[in-house]
Parts: structure tokens; C-alpha cells; sequence
């Protein structure tokens, strides 16, 4: 998310007091874990940075039926990160989405679609249709879509997305 947003990030060091060097540490050992040829399976690996889940649940992806796996985020309250299992342990998504009671987000115009304020689903849900695009990097996606402005007329944006949470617009 530093890449696109590094003011954001200074700001969420700053609220939940943690330095720059202590956020490369952790991308080092995340690194380290997620390249490693004897490392833990990526399940184990969100276990081992994050903590136990705090929940769960048994869902029903059309005929497939997942395990989804969430936690808590002390800077987003409203969100929870959340890694989707098939039946066999693979992980199957992994992505921030909006937690069960957070306050979802309901863009109307190209211009509410601001970075860290909405989610993939929430974008997909508020601007019909959209084209799902390839992102740069395994956690990073992109969606093509159209909305409209605050001046009343029409955008046709790419709104690029790290681990599914909205971190610009392209134009």
C-alpha cells in the first residue's frame, strides 16, 4: 500500500505506534515466510502473522463450499482481513472486506471512490457492470468501470486495489 498511498501509511504508523523500521521487519519476515522452500502453507503463514482467526465460517461459493477465515484490524475497525480455504487447505482469496456490523461503503460517483474508503465488492456492488482486471502483484487487482461524476457527466476509470481495499484511481 506504500507504494500508492505512503502518506496513508505514515498516518496509520503514527495511529497504531509502530516505525518504519519495525513495518519492514515485518515485510522481511512476511517475505521470507511467503519465498521460503520448506516454509508454512499459506494458511499457517496468516496464522503466524496475524494470530488465530477471530472467527471461522463455512460458506457456499456457488458448488464449491469454503472456509473463511477473519480477523480484526486495529486500524480499520470497520474491515477485517479475511482468506478464503478450499475443502483441501488451499488458500483460495485473501482480501480486506468489511467487517459483519462495519459501516459499509456506498460510493454514488467516481469521486466517493477515495483511497482506503471502499472495498472490491463494494465498487463491484455500486457500479454494474465492471471488468475485473489483472493486477501488478499477487495481492494487488483491478477493476474497469464506469460511474458517474460529481458534475453530472460520466467516468470511465481503472480503480486499482491491494488486498482489496481501493488505493487510486486511473483516469
Amino acid at each position: 500500500m506504500a507504494d500508492f498511498q505512503p502518506h496513508l501509511v505514515e498516518d496509520a504508523l503514527r495511529t497504531l505506534g509502530v516505525g518504519r523500521d519495525r513495518m519492514r521487519d515485518a515485510n522481511r519476515h512476511w517475505q521470507a515466510m511467503a519465498h521460503a522452500r520448506r516454509g508454512p502453507g499459506p494458511l499457517t503463514r496468516y496464522r503466524s502473522a496475524l494470530g488465530r482467526p477471530e472467527s471461522t465460517t463455512r460458506r457456499r461459493v456457488g458448488d464449491l463450499v469454503v472456509e473463511a477465515h477473519s480477523w480484526a484490524l486495529p486500524l480499520w475497525r470497520d474491515l477485517c482481513f479475511e482468506v478464503m480455504t478450499a475443502p483441501d487447505g488451499t488458500v483460495w482469496n485473501e482480501e480486506l472486506v468489511r467487517a459483519p456490523g462495519g459501516r459499509a461503503a456506498v460510493p454514488r460517483t467516481v469521486e466517493d471512490v477515495t483511497p482506503w474508503s471502499c472495498t472490491i465488492a463494494e465498487v463491484a456492488r455500486a457500479f454494474p457492470p465492471v471488468r475485473p482486471m489483472e493486477g501488478s502483484a499477487p495481492s494487488r487487482s483491478r477493476l474497469a468501470f464506469e460511474a458517474p461524476t460529481a458534475a453530472g457527466g460520466t467516468g470511465h476509470v481503472v480503480a486499482e486495489f491491494t488486498w482489496g481495499l481501493v488505493q487510486r484511481l486511473v483516469t
